[in-house]
């Protein structure tokens, strides 16, 4: 589990309350794992749900909060107490400071300013790591540019990469409401779906929500589509928000495998990633999806910058279209290339295992190895594999940049 801060509110004023909710939703590495709109009762949900952090707003009666944060400190001193209020007063300021408050925010909170708090609390309790690059989720939307690119497959040996090191925890959402197969890619017949997932997620914990995923040999955990095509409508965007908030929360990494219509809860999904694979092949009607597809993400904001171009099935045919003139007809620039194995890759979707299980030394898989270590951050070293055909020059030309870590060419 990534460094998560637990945290519990008590606010009688409703509007203030579900203000902070909806901020704390947004942070990666916080979970809301209670409420309360009383006072008297926050001692009761403090002692039932241990959390790492209490966030006090005393505006309703600044006396009984006072105390109330004296009490707390006093009972639970490892608890961080936050404390906000419209009041600017200097004297209770300074009053709820000595009796044991961390911080004391402005009421309404500036989400920026509860933020810079909470990042603040992460540190003392977890040291610098907290603050650090690594601290937050990696959150990956793999999409195709058209049906049968190799998208689900692309998504589904990218997790298992990840999870292969054992300092991440990598969780795969499929997406794909309607055909999903990530399962059929892992051979799982998994208990409970995505649906069963976001309908209950205001009534799971972490021990509860690693019981809902399935997990893998390879250390990957699933959660699949729906069983039944109906349970897919019943899926809203409230729903995916606060089920990636506490996937984001308890994994290092969240891998999105979405559809090929680019519904509404796909372009969230997007919108919500850190990095958006665009799956393509060296074709022509695949490269004008990709363009088309590109002016479109191109008219909401942030999206087109977060776009990576993956070309799958390098040298799967001598018609090909060339690097160079896709580039030029994409006007961007391609991220990396997935040299084709045939062979292997209908050996690995047949048999339900992954390419790092079944074929760990292939050149396919260490291809997708290094495009892990470099959507993760990573300098990842030269295989011995990829050493080997530079020398041999079996794959042909290595192109620069990024995609200099791939071929630019394979034999099927």
């Amino acid at each position: 589990m990534s460094h998560v801060l637990r945290i519990a509110i008590v606010d009688p004023d409703d509007a203030s309350r579900d203000a902070v909710k909806s901020t704390l939703l947004g942070l990666d590495t916080v979970w809301l794992e209670a409420e309360c709109s009383r006072y008297a009762f926050f001692p009761d949900v403090v002692k039932q749900t241990d959390p790492d952090v209490g966030i006090i707003n005393l505006d309703d009666n600044p006396e009984a909060a006072v105390q109330l944060v004296e009490n707390l400190t006093q009972q639970k001193p490892e608890l961080a107490l936050l404390v906000s209020s419209s009041s600017t007063d200097g004297s209770l300021i300074l009053r709820t400071m000595r009796a044991g408050a961390k911080e004391f925010l402005t009421q309404p909170i500036k989400p920026e300013e509860l933020a810079a708090a909470v990042s603040r609390v992460a540190r003392n309790k977890f040291g610098a790591q907290a603050g650090g690059s690594r601290g937050g989720c990696k959150v990956i939307a793999v999409c195709g540019a058209t049906g049968g690119v190799g998208a689900t497959s692309i998504a589904v040996n990218l997790g298992c990469a990840l999870a292969g090191n054992p300092q991440n925890s990598v969780v795969l959402v499929d997406l794909d409401l309607a055909v999903g197969d990530a399962d059929v890619f892992l051979d799982t017949i998994p208990e409970y779906t995505l649906s069963d997932v976001a309908q209950n997620v205001s009534r799971l914990d972490f021990t509860l929500l690693k019981r809902s995923l399935t997990k893998h040999s390879s250390g990957l955990y699933l959660l699949p589509r729906p069983v039944a095509l109906e349970d897919g409508q019943h899926i809203s965007t409230d729903d995916l928000q606060r089920m990636f908030g506490l996937l984001k929360a308890t994994f290092t990494h969240l891998i999105i495998d979405t559809s090929k219509a680019f519904t509404k809860l796909d372009l969230f999904a997007m919108q919500m990633a850190t990095d958006v694979l665009m799956v393509t092949q060296l074709d022509l009607p695949c490269l004008r999806n990709v363009v088309r597809l590109m002016m479109a993400f191109g008219e909401v904001e942030g999206l087109k910058d977060k776009l990576r171009v993956v070309v799958n099935r390098v040298g799967h045919d001598a018609g090909q279209i060339s690097i160079r003139k896709a580039q030029e007809t994409l006007g961007h620039d391609i991220y990396w290339q997935v040299p084709n194995d045939y062979r292997v890759m209908v050996e690995v979707r047949n048999n339900g295992v992954p390419l790092i299980e079944q074929a760990p030394k292939a050149v396919i898989t260490q291809s997708i190895g290094q495009l892990a270590a470099a959507l993760s951050g990573e300098e990842a070293a030269m295989s011995e594999t990829e050493s080997a055909t530079k020398k041999s020059g079996w794959l042909g030309l290595w192109s620069s940049g990024r995609s200099s870590k791939t071929s630019d060419t394979a034999t099927e």
